[in-house]
């Protein structure tokens, strides 16, 4: 009897009659940018959006873009990378330090770049149509963005948030259920037993889930 094994995370087009559709680590060319297994991006125009979509991603600044692994990330979501912000705590904001020589040069001691660090998206998360992620957000595993919303705040794991800016909609469950699946982390299983067990994981039965094998 053949061992299940599901789809090979591989496989840059896991559909190929649906070529909007792709597993996005294998269309990645960034090194400042990692994708989990099995994360997919969709878009009627191709897969090269999404790194279109993720802006103001300059080497200089060093940041990072992380998404976990069993993400849907549907067309058009972006993300605003460190490379965009501005020092805005002098008079001026504009940014006289990207131009270099002198201007590089007679800027205060203290002047700094500001970011807010790697941009997270945890496992399991799906974001909605056309959102938009700000720096150095983190998003817990689990978690739902709506349709074009602004995420301007850390997410907590299994939040669904929605507007401009995006604020809590409601939990995926209760607060006990959350802390096991945050222990569970079936995502970390290997395919095979994510495939012998795909009703656990997509049912509502925790006990069933725990006792997966």
């Amino acid at each position: 009897m053949p061992i299940p094994c599901g789809p090979d995370p591989n496989n840059p087009f896991p559909l190929p009659e649906h070529p909007r559709l792709a597993y996005l680590k294998n269309h990645v060319t960034r090194p400042n940018i990692i994708v989990g297994d099995y994360t997919y991006y969709d878009d009627p125009a191709g897969v090269a959006n999404f790194e279109a979509n993720v802006l103001y991603h300059f080497d200089f600044v060093g940041d990072k873009l992380i998404i976990g692994k069993f993400c849907a990330v549907a067309t058009a979501v972006k993300f605003i990378m460190n490379g965009g912000n501005h020092n805005i705590r002098g008079f001026s904001s504009y940014p006289f330090a990207i131009f270099g020589g002198d201007w590089r040069q007679n800027l205060p001691p203290e002047f700094e770049f500001p970011t807010r660090g790697d941009t997270v998206v945890g496992n399991d998360v799906w974001l909605g149509y056309d959102s938009l992620i700000m720096p150095g957000v983190k998003i817990g595993d689990g978690a739902i963005v709506a349709s074009r919303s602004v995420v301007t705040r850390d997410v907590p794991p299994y939040q669904i948030v929605g507007g401009n800016p995006a604020r809590a909609i409601r939990a995926r469950f209760d607060a006990n259920t959350i802390a096991a699946l945050l222990e569970i982390r079936w995502w970390d299983w290997d395919v095979a037993k994510i495939t012998r067990n795909l009703a656990a994981v997509c049912g509502t039965d925790l006990a069933r889930l725990r006792s997966c094998t």
